[in-house]
């Protein structure tokens, strides 16, 4: 079961996600998105928050409202960071989330630490959580099958894109060609490039 959570800070409005426990957790690490930015409190036990981002967007990208959203968000799903004033919340991309056989059931780690950033939320808004609570609805979802899914359709663009680039690339060799005929069919007209059938003074229909 994941939890879904809207954001209308922003339109059109975005998507928080979270699992139901830490099993949960264990899917959407193993089955997230790259498009997928992931939130926890630090060095604190706490839900597992997503935000899934347009292809190509970064962190850069995330507007501040819905940073304060997903942030207050997990705040309020930490039994002991919902108590706490001036909690830090650490997010990063999905894809920098590092997990081994070692590590418990939701734990993980970073391949890059230094793609991973800090968010201070200095107490609960009550405003922000209850607005996001109004929108939580529950969904079972196969997270395999919706990864498996998302990565189809993007063979499926790549293998378009890869088809468009070829076909551009001929239509240029052919206008290439082209003009290179041109050109050397207006070489072959200019003036001192033809010939005459009059040759050093004698009319060619004249025999002695």
């Amino acid at each position: 079961m994941v939890f879904y959570f809207t954001s209308n800070v922003v339109q059109p409005p975005v998507t928080l996600f979270m699992g139901l426990d830490k099993y949960e957790n264990e899917d959407l690490i193993r089955w997230g998105w790259p498009e997928d930015v992931w939130f926890h409190v630090h060095k604190v036990s706490s839900a597992h928050v997503y935000l899934r981002l347009e292809p190509g967007q970064t962190l850069d990208d995330i507007p501040s409202t819905v940073l304060e959203d997903a942030c207050q968000l997990v705040k309020a799903n930490s039994i002991n960071g919902n108590k706490m004033n001036n909690v830090d919340i650490v997010y990063t991309m999905w894809d920098n989330l590092k997990k081994t056989a070692a590590m418990e059931v939701g734990q993980v780690a970073f391949h890059r630490e230094k793609e991973v950033r800090m968010f201070r939320v200095e107490k609960r808004s009550n405003e922000i959580v209850n607005r996001l609570n109004k929108t939580k609805r529950e969904e079972s979802i196969d997270f395999r099958a919706e990864r498996e899914k998302r990565d189809a359709l993007e063979r499926a663009d790549k293998k378009r894109m890869a088809r468009e680039q070829r076909e551009h690339e001929k239509e240029q060799e052919k206008q290439r060609q082209e003009e290179a005929e041109l050109r050397s069919y207006n070489s072959l007209m200019k003036p001192e490039n033809m010939t005459s059938n009059y040759d050093a003074g004698n009319d060619s229909d004249e025999f002695m």
